[in-house]
């Protein structure tokens, strides 16, 4: 017959939570994840030398032939004027499919339904090989860079228009029965609680748009993808430059949740307990 085990007592609790507290419950379990996640890549008997042979190239710490940027760096080229641009777009599109305006309505809806419907490779190849027909030369880059903002416009665009009109319409009213301008409350009240709904979704975008980035590489852009492929043929070692480009992705869009983080602190500073 077992001994009777009475519960741990509330100092040992305590102490316990001192000692692997939530932060470090958390770190350790990133840690052990992370541990399991290297082991299954090093089981795939990867030979080093070529990673860090082609690394420099990926990472886009050497120029391409052409004199302009290569691998990630290119990558970052791409969806930093591609991001900006969608913001652009998404948030007048938003605008448009809130106002009285039947026209701007009408575009803005069929910009978002076209956009939003049809596959980001057709809208590349049609943008790059479509626009000459009309006597339009897009160079890859910048097909990339247009296919990329209107695709990604058009979600953010409902994004945008969902977080402004999430906001309770007593704050509009509220601000209308101190005085202040339309404009004046769509700046300074209702955008910036818009935000702490609008920024999760938005950063999940960007994200996806940093890996849809590698599309762009069957018009021959030497970002990360194209180059991965290249160097895995040319060597017969795709696996190590596969796993290699997986890692500067894994990183890049780990970069970008760092930076969602800190918005959302910003922007959710008001509804902290």
């Amino acid at each position: 017959m077992s001994a009777y085990q009475p519960p741990p007592s509330q100092a040992t609790r305590t102490l316990g939570q001192r000692l692997f507290g939530f932060r470090t419950r958390l770190y350790l379990t990133w840690a052990a994840l992370l541990v399991m996640f290297v082991g299954f890549f090093l089981s795939f008997d990867l030979k080093f030398s070529i990673i860090l042979d082609k690394l420099p190239n990926l990472l886009g710490l050497h120029l391409a032939p052409n004199g302009f940027l290569q691998g990630a760096a290119l990558t970052l080229f791409l969806c930093l004027c591609s991001m900006l641009s969608s913001v652009i777009l998404g948030f007048a599109a938003a605008l448009a499919r809130l106002s009285n305006s039947a026209v701007a309505l009408g575009i803005a809806s069929f910009y978002t339904s076209f956009f939003r419907g049809t596959p980001l490779l057709i809208q590349i190849l049609l943008i790059y090989l479509g626009l000459p027909q009309i006597g339009v030369v897009p160079g890859a880059i910048s097909a990339g860079i247009i296919a990329l903002s209107l695709n990604y416009g058009a979600y953010l665009s409902e994004i945008f228009r969902a977080g402004i009109i999430g906001v309770a319409p007593g704050q509009r009213q509220a601000a209308m029965a101190l005085g202040m301008r339309p404009r004046a409350i769509f700046w300074h009240i209702t955008l910036p609680q818009a935000m702490r709904t609008i920024i999760p979704p938005s950063a999940n975008q960007f994200i996806s748009m940093l890996k849809d980035s590698s599309l762009i590489s069957v018009m021959g852009v030497w970002e990360v993808m194209f180059l991965a492929q290249s160097y895995g043929r040319s060597s017969y070692r795709y696996l190590e430059m596969l796993t290699t480009a997986a890692a500067i992705y894994w990183l890049l869009s780990f970069a970008l949740e760092l930076l969602q983080v800190r918005l959302e602190r910003h922007y959710g500073k008001g509804y902290r307990h």
